[in-house]
């Protein structure tokens, strides 16, 4: 294998890295412009960020599989030329199918370079210059995820919805020219690809993100949803059974009962609800209950975020000195803690009363920026990074879209029980259209309709209450599972450990006794 150049892996790494989540948060604030300029419905225009989620996360696992059979850098060349590609057709789109179209074929070589550019970086590093590399690519992956949005309402602002697109396009030519400096690994190869395998997995997790895109604005009772929800189940069986028959799969479904892998797949899909979810559940919240401006519940919201620019490199720092369970358990703690105390501020509370929560939150996210990509590749052969990364990112993205769609419902549903009925019968709408208003961050404008006076500050209370119920109780389900999670993934790697201790008592046992030294 060829080392390459380790600074300029990295330095690629922490371009692709948040250039691969701008690619989502940048978009989704141009969203209202483009339906505009192109003549289209929201729910066309929205299927710019829905369909590009759709094949990239469809897709990383076969990518990432692939990657280990073609050789890392190749799949990681070809998936940013196409990438790059795309994204220029994207950028000169003139109608909303074309737009659509292109950011969908786009999510394929984003597949491919993010489940390459893991294992490359692994393989540039080792021991503790792992460990920070990955750190440093933390922080800027939690750069893209604090300040993707302010980039992406930054060029609209100056240069119109096209300039997102065409500036990530460049962006993306230019992180090119740094592939022969990067490390090239021999393909790994076997026997054929498993094609039946990766279409039926690609295919399964396009209909499961589908029906999770689709189901908050049609209803989970909709045919269309429930075909796709059950179209889904139906796929994954299959791959499954093919995979537990095949010789060579696309994913070794054992990885799975190797504890440090199962551990690292675990954590984002608890963190996916007590930080990604979150980032979208609270504005709303805090307009409706606080009547905070857009301004300053962005300044608040990075109280959240903000700790995912400083903990990933700390992590870095600290990951030689402490074990990765003792970083796991901390970070599911600092979680837990956090979603608990979340449920102790009242409606209306100050900024400064919701800082120590969200900083909990957010430190907890931060730190797991800093190991858990590390940690997924590690846990597998060289030879095997690749299909480890591009499955360990299709749980991360699929967690991000089961945690944004059931957070959302959850709470929904929770502040609808929580509300008197009584209390809110002066309003026009009912109960239901009030509910939908103030979770959409519009109760103060519902309430102005009302006549001022006493009928209207009680409708403003009962529905504040309800709101801060809803919420409050939703987070007491996310610390509990945090909670549950740390011991769980303590208990998986307190495992993992002590098979290693084993190992290694095993080998010293069966290697020979020294011999005794000659006396001659």
């Amino acid at each position: 294998m060829s080392t390459g150049n380790p600074r300029a892996t990295l330095a690629a790494a922490c371009v692709v890295g948040p250039l691969m989540t701008l690619v989502v948060t940048g978009p989704s604030v141009a969203v209202p412009d483009i339906g505009a300029d192109l003549h289209s419905s929201l729910a066309a225009a929205q299927w710019v960020v829905d369909g590009y989620m759709l094949t990239a996360s469809s897709s990383l696992a076969a990518m990432g599989s692939l990657a280990d059979r073609v050789g890392h850098r190749r799949m990681f060349t070809w998936g940013m030329a196409f990438f790059a590609f795309w994204m220029t057709v994207s950028g000169l789109a003139n109608s909303i199918l074309l737009l659509d179209l292109a950011r969908a074929i786009a999510g394929f070589g984003s597949g491919a370079a993010l489940a390459s550019i893991t294992a490359i970086l692994a393989q540039a590093f080792d021991g503790t210059a792992r460990a920070k590399a990955f750190g440093l690519f933390g922080t800027f992956l939690g750069a893209g995820l604090a300040f993707g949005p302010a980039f992406g309402g930054a060029l609209v602002n100056l240069w119109g919805w096209r300039s997102v697109f065409l500036v990530l396009a460049a962006v993306s030519a230019l992180v090119l020219l740094s592939t022969p400096l990067l490390p090239r690994s021999a393909p790994n190869k076997g026997p054929r690809f498993d094609w039946a395998g990766s279409l039926l997995f690609g295919a399964g997790v396009a209909l499961f993100v589908l029906a999770l895109v689709e189901g908050p604005g049609r209803g989970w009772s909709d045919p269309m949803v429930l075909a796709a929800a059950i179209g889904c189940l139906v796929l994954i069986t299959a791959f499954v059974t093919v995979e537990r028959r095949t010789e060579n799969p696309m994913f070794d479904l054992g990885l799975f009962a190797r504890p440090q892998f199962l551990a690292v797949c675990l954590v984002p899909l608890v963190l996916a609800f007590s930080f990604v979810a979150l980032v979208i559940v609270l504005p709303p919240y805090l307009t409706s209950t606080s009547g905070m401006s857009a301004l300053r519940i962005g300044m608040v919201l990075l109280l959240l975020t903000g700790p995912s620019l400083v903990m990933p490199a700390l992590t870095g720092l600290v990951a030689q000195k402490f074990s990765q369970r003792t970083l796991f358990v901390v970070l599911l703690a600092c979680s837990a803690a956090g979603a608990a105390w979340l449920t102790l501020v009242d409606p209306g509370a100050s900024a400064l009363a919701l800082a120590g929560p969200l900083l909990l939150l957010g430190i907890g996210y931060g730190i797991s920026l800093g190991i858990l990509d590390g940690a997924a590749v590690s846990a597998v052969e060289p030879e095997r990074m690749g299909m480890a990364a591009g499955m360990f990112n299709t749980v991360r993205l699929a967690s991000d879209a089961v945690s944004m769609a059931g957070l959302g419902t959850l709470v929904t549903a929770l502040t609808k029980a929580a509300l008197d009925g009584d209390k809110v019968s002066a309003y026009p709408g009912g109960a239901g259209e009030l509910t939908s208003r103030a979770l959409q961050g519009g109760l103060t404008e519902a309430v102005g309709t009302l006549p001022a006076g006493a009928v209207r500050d009680r409708v403003a209370t009962a529905m504040s209450d309800a709101y801060a119920s809803g919420l409050h109780t939703t987070m007491w389900f996310v610390a509990a599972a945090c909670a549950v999670s740390a011991v769980v993934v303590g208990g998986l790697l307190s495992g993992r450990r002590q098979a290693q201790e084993a190992a290694g008592d095993t080998a010293e046992a069966a290697s020979p006794a020294p011999e005794p030294a000659s006396t001659h």
